[in-house]
């Protein structure tokens, strides 16, 4: 696809007053030449630098499909659509906490390098910025080493240096700080442009992280931070950036919209979800807005409140399409011309020549997974296995609530764990893997316990603490027996950690299988009026994440978070016991 026209360049010729004809109105001046401004996103990467192949929709409504994908390809494309003046290359967050093993496995610190590569100016903060606490921002930022409970942090990169953190800035103007209120990373910032004439021209850009991040993410960091509404906070800065002087603004927003099915992605038919909702709203002052987090096809002009229309975008993901909105600026007033704004969206097409370095770096990464993925973090005395023959206790699911509570130790404080139904993905055999020759009997490997046992890839979710009463407690282990649409209950086990037991009555009515008198946390008996901290994975703190039918914890009191994903806490836990021999069966009992 090749790249937009330079609509900007027409040069306008001033017209001169006619005095030939005596009482003809005098010929009105068209203005003066404008400054372009050529405005390149992406969104949602998600580390899929490497080789990648999938499809997108045509650009409109009933034109075929194509076929994209590649960081080698998205650097190519990029690299020929930029403008040679006032050209800005940004990300509307999500870049990080991706998928492939070949960044995953690393901690994401491989997308980072990609990023430097293709020289992306600034990032919003999007949701999965937050998957850990603000230090593990920090270190993706400035190469600090830390933010996990370990040091398995700054690996060697393509170039043989150490992690240095990333070339450029995150931002958002409204995660801040819950106890100062202070913004977690620098609200917006302001970006001079060359006005030709040989001075310059600001334009600001805010930035927004979806107030839905408490609510949607699998780890985050509750007690720290807060989320102020996006509409007001941006509007906030919009005035003070005008108080600058600054009148050419653009919103980034990691906060997405949809359209319609069966429109093409520079299609805008039936614009709905809360980007579309936030415009109606978002101040006039803002020129255009860039979003993201849906992961959606979409490319609007938009009326804002005073009837005029502003790009509202939300460009795919995995670096599937490329936005391109192409302002022109007043050289007198620095303000957008709305009349000239241009917005199209280009797919990352494979008919192009991959960048050759863009592809080095992504083999070294990819190169290097094996000897990853065959690094002994622990050594098991017997099969840990999800199951068992009473489907009840498991030694696997054990271990894993002992792990999900000595990690909650770690740094803060729990009474008792539990982990639930569902969340372990394979069992953790003692026989050693017949595909790797040089494997051991006993000998677990990275590849199938940090990434494959609780989470198949990614972060995963966090071990969160809350506050609940025993009589929630006692809620929480009776919602194990749970009526289906059939009318049938059906026993769906959840582990608890060592120091808890409890006996049950398996023919009670539903509601009444377990007596809280027999409940004993540190072989003491339950009390209903008691307040216990009780940790697990943070998605069983929310409704939306929950798994279905325990919602005994939703209301979970003081909740915060350890450091620790569910993986990390299993791997480090076992990792600290080894060699880890399977636990009794013992902590359930009829």
């Amino acid at each position: 696809m090749s790249a937009s026209p330079k609509r900007w360049r027409g040069a306008a010729i001033a017209i001169a007053a006619s005095l030939a004809v005596s009482l003809a109105p005098a010929a009105t001046a068209e203005p003066a030449p404008g400054v372009p401004v050529q405005l390149l996103s992406i969104t949602d990467l998600h580390g899929y630098f490497g080789e990648y192949t999938t499809t997108v929709p045509g650009s409109r409504a009933g034109e075929p499909a194509k076929t994209v994908g590649g960081g080698a390809y998205l650097a190519s494309h990029l690299d020929r659509l930029r403008a040679p003046e006032n050209s800005v290359l940004f990300s509307a967050g999500d870049d990080f906490s991706g998928w492939p093993p070949e960044t995953a496995w690393f901690w994401n610190e491989p997308t980072i390098e990609y990023m430097n590569m293709l020289g992306v100016e600034f990032s919003t903060v999007g949701n999965h910025e937050i998957d850990r606490k603000p230090a593990y921002l920090k270190h993706m930022m400035e190469g600090t080493c830390q933010g996990r409970p370990d040091r398995d942090l700054c690996f060697t990169d393509s170039t043989g240096k150490r992690f240095r953190g990333a070339d450029f800035d995150y931002y958002s103007a409204n995660v801040v700080n819950e106890a100062t209120g202070r913004p977690l990373v620098k609200p917006y910032h302001v970006r001079q442009v060359d006005d030709g004439r040989g001075g310059t021209l600001p334009v600001g850009f805010i930035h927004a992280t979806t107030t839905h991040t408490p609510e949607e993410q699998l780890s985050y960091w509750p007690s720290e931070l807060k989320f102020l509404p996006e509409v007001e906070t941006i509007n906030r800065y919009a005035e003070e950036l005008r108080g600058q002087g600054v009148e050419a603004i653009v919103a980034v927003v990691h906060e997405g919209f949809s359209q319609a099915d069966g429109a093409g992605f520079n299609d805008c038919t039936a614009p709905f979800g809360p980007l579309a909702d936030m415009n109606k709203r978002i101040s006039p002052a803002v020129d255009a807005i860039v979003g993201g987090h849906w992961h959606a096809l979409v490319n609007c002009m938009l009326p804002d409140p005073a009837g005029h229309p502003r790009p509202v975008v939300d460009a795919a993901n995995h670096g599937r399409l490329i936005n391109e909105i192409n302002l022109e600026l007043d050289p007198a007033t620095g303000d957008v011309r709305r009349d000239r704004t241009k917005s199209v969206s280009h797919a990352n097409t494979r008919d192009v020549a991959p960048d050759p370095e863009v592809q080095r770096m992504a083999k070294y990464w990819k190169d290097r997974l094996p000897a990853r993925g065959d690094q002994r973090v622990a050594t098991v005395t017997g099969d840990l296995t999800r199951t068992s023959g009473t489907d009840e206790e498991s030694t696997l699911g054990n271990v894993t609530a002992d792990a999900f509570l000595w990690a909650a130790n770690k740094d803060g404080r729990a009474d008792l764990a539990v982990a639930m139904p569902g969340i372990l993905l394979r069992d953790i055999p003692f026989a050693p893997d017949p595909a790797k020759p040089a494997d051991a009997p006993g000998r677990v490997l990275f590849s199938e316990l940090v990434f494959g046992t609780v989470y198949e890839n990614g972060i995963g979710p966090a071990v969160v603490r809350g506050t609940i009463t025993g009589e929630k407690l006692d809620e929480l282990i009776e919602s194990q027996w749970q009526r289906g649409a059939d009318g049938a209950v059906k026993y769906r086990h959840m582990a608890v950690s060592g120091n808890v037991s409890y006996t049950y009555d398996p023919g009670a009515p539903l509601g009444q299988h377990v007596d809280i008198k027999k409940i004993r946390v540190n072989g003491k008996s339950v009390k209903a009026g008691r307040e216990y901290r009780i940790a697990t994975l943070a998605n069983n703190f929310f409704a939306r994440n929950a798994t279905p039918g325990f919602t005994a914890l939703f209301d979970a009191r003081n909740q915060d978070r350890s450091i620790y994903s569910g993986a990390d806490a299993l791997w480090k836990y076992m990792e600290a016991k080894s060699p880890v021999r399977p636990p009794k069966l013992d902590r359930v009992r009829p």
